[in-house]
């Protein structure tokens, strides 16, 4: 198997420690247009696009390997062995953070830290959890996305972004949603939105930057909050930013953070 075409994978850069980027629902690696090249003067940068997204090879997505995000978190221990250069640091965007947690549960020891931005364990609320959503809400969602996917693309990209003072980024990602192929798009909704990963970041020890907009429709601050309190070796950093796209709206506070979580994996910084 050609994980480079697999993938659409690129490598950008070089340094002691690598960076693997994964991009959330309805994007594709080019999201991370804004913020990537800050890094590749000082690390190895994986980049790539999950199966069913961006220019990945279609003819490799199966609804049964991708029915959970376990499929999606094998494929991404697969780019680590075969691409990365000890020690590796997973930069994951809202579902990808819950991807990258699953991959390093799957070979522990074998990623060093983890960037998640926007991350949440759970959208649904249940007892004392708070997700953002109801069930019914996430029910609702997803029975929209299946009847008119660009029409709820149109309509939920803008509010996803946020970000109301740079049009042109609700645009672009309109844009990445309207490509994606809409029976994929739609299951891919599904494993996200309806996942529970909370046994699974209950207790993780690999550290952790959380990086969580201080206004975000998809994952509010009690979801980063949450996240703080159960991994033991993590820290939150709240960015003033209205939106689930920090690294897009906000891409120098994303990076200023983010370099002083890399600092021990960085042996030589040039400006």
């Amino acid at each position: 198997m050609d994980l480079q075409i697999r993938n659409n994978l690129k490598v950008w850069g070089e340094g002691p420690s690598t960076l693997i980027f994964s991009h959330g629902f309805g994007c594709d690696q080019t999201m991370w247009s804004y913020l990537f090249k800050r890094f590749t003067h000082r690390f190895r940068v994986v980049m790539y696009d999950l199966v069913g997204s961006g220019n990945s090879n279609l003819t490799e997505y199966s609804r049964e390997k991708y029915a959970t995000l376990d499929g999606y978190a094998r494929d991404l221990n697969e780019i680590v062995d075969r691409y990365a250069e000890n020690p590796v640091i997973l930069v994951g965007h809202s579902v990808s953070a819950m991807i990258g947690v699953l991959a390093d549960r799957a070979s522990p020891g074998r990623i060093n830290a983890h960037v998640m931005i926007g991350p949440s364990p759970c959208y649904i609320d249940s007892d004392e959890y708070v997700g953002g959503f109801k069930s019914d809400d996430i029910q609702s969602l997803l029975d929209t996305l299946d009847s008119n996917y660009l029409g709820w693309s149109s309509s939920m990209a803008p509010a996803i972004m946020g970000a109301p003072g740079q049009p042109a980024l609700s645009d672009e990602l309109t844009n990445s949603f309207c490509r994606t192929d809409p029976d994929i798009a739609k299951q891919f909704a599904r494993v996200t939105f309806l996942s529970d990963n909370r046994k699974d970041v209950h207790g993780l020890a690999t550290p952790t930057l959380i990086l969580q907009s201080s206004e975000d429709l998809i994952a509010p601050v009690v979801v980063g909050e949450y996240l703080n309190a159960v991994m033991p070796n993590s820290q939150l950093k709240l960015l003033e930013n209205v939106g689930h796209c920090p690294h897009m709206s906000v891409p120098a506070l994303c990076g200023a953070a983010m370099d002083s979580f890399l600092s021990p994996w960085v042996t030589e910084y040039v400006e």
